[in-house]
């Protein structure tokens, strides 16, 4: 593999790669133990479910987060980070930040699940609250780099965001090896906006990648279809899906995705509850509205399967009370 120099590993302008994602893959197999590979046989088909609800932060972020801060310069580590978040990307940096001993400010959603707020601050960080339709995050979070300072930790528009979620794929592969399978050859994705799709997309580069989101939060899906980034196109849409719930995708994100021909699917609120519900009872596993995306896609016929197709499981922060009501309707 080849290494880059220090000197743009530290550039926020640089394009992520898969060099990177290699590197991010042996910091997190250093730290971290891989998550399982659940085969769930869906239309005759066994296909493999990656549960990183299972992660110490109940997400798939832990593994950008630390990519992303164990790089930080000395300098840049003392003055502390900012990241935004709807919930899972905000524990998977107050997380890393805890054990690094850097101090983080996470910008969320005052509508964001009660237990993902919780588990947030009862990790250390300091959360400031901001309007998801009346407000920008990114304005906010800009705002507070600019009284505070600190370094930003965005969701998905960032190389070593992008670079730390591909890790899943890396592990994906070994363990797809080690059952003597061959792939991924498709990839099924849940995808906000787009750091999970492009790390997997750089991580596994010859596999199909198909990008799931909710409906009325599809503008990935829209963007792919027309060339170039989209917004949502009503921030007030309902959605279960808060983890999902990204206003658009970064260009660092599109031009991966673009780059690599992936695809984009809209699943429905009623089949991503379907899908919890068959996770629950088929895998045993809790899995929140926006992880469930990917598996909903599956088992609604809109994505066609392989014999080497892998699913992400991309979360499990759900409210208990939310989750109770979904598995039980």
């Amino acid at each position: 593999m080849t290494q880059q120099s220090p000197e743009a590993l530290l550039d926020p302008g640089r394009a992520p790669t898969l060099a990177g994602v290699e590197r991010a893959a042996a910091k997190v197999a250093a730290l971290l133990p891989q998550t399982p590979l659940l085969p769930l046989e869906v239309d005759g088909r066994t296909i493999w479910c990656k549960a990183e609800c299972l992660q110490p932060v109940g997400a798939f972020k832990i593994r950008g987060a630390w990519h992303r801060l164990t790089d930080l310069t000395p300098e840049q580590a003392s003055a502390g980070v900012v990241g935004v978040s709807s919930g899972n990307h905000a524990q998977g940096v107050a997380w890393a930040a805890k054990r690094l001993g850097i101090g983080a400010t996470i910008v969320m959603p005052s509508n964001a699940p009660a237990m993902k707020l919780a588990a947030t601050r009862a990790l250390g960080a300091d959360v400031v609250l901001y309007d998801r339709v009346t407000e920008s995050r990114d304005a906010v979070a800009a705002k507070l780099i600019a009284e505070r300072g600190g370094t930003l930790v965005h969701a998905y528009g960032d190389p070593w965001i992008i670079e730390g979620q591909g890790t899943a794929g890396i592990e994906a592969q070994a363990q797809l090896a080690a059952r003597g399978i061959a792939g991924p050859d498709r990839i099924i994705a849940c995808c906000g906006g787009g750091g999970l799709s492009a790390g997997l997309a750089l991580a596994c580069p010859y596999a199909d990648i198909i990008a799931v989101e909710p409906e009325g939060w599809d503008d990935v899906t829209r963007s792919l279809a027309a060339g170039r980034i989209l917004s949502v196109e009503d921030m007030a849409w309902p959605t279960e899906c808060d983890a999902l719930q990204t206003p658009e995708t970064w260009p660092i994100n599109f031009a991966v995705l673009q780059a690599r021909g992936v695809r984009g699917v809209v699943v429905t609120r009623r089949e991503v509850r379907d899908a919890m519900r068959m996770a629950f009872e088929r895998l045993h596993l809790v899995i929140e509205p926006g992880g469930a995306a990917a598996l909903a896609a599956v088992l609604a016929g809109k994505v066609a399967l392989t014999d080497a197709t892998l699913v992400t499981l991309s979360g499990g922060n759900v409210d208990p009370l939310k989750f109770a009501e979904i598995i039980t309707e």
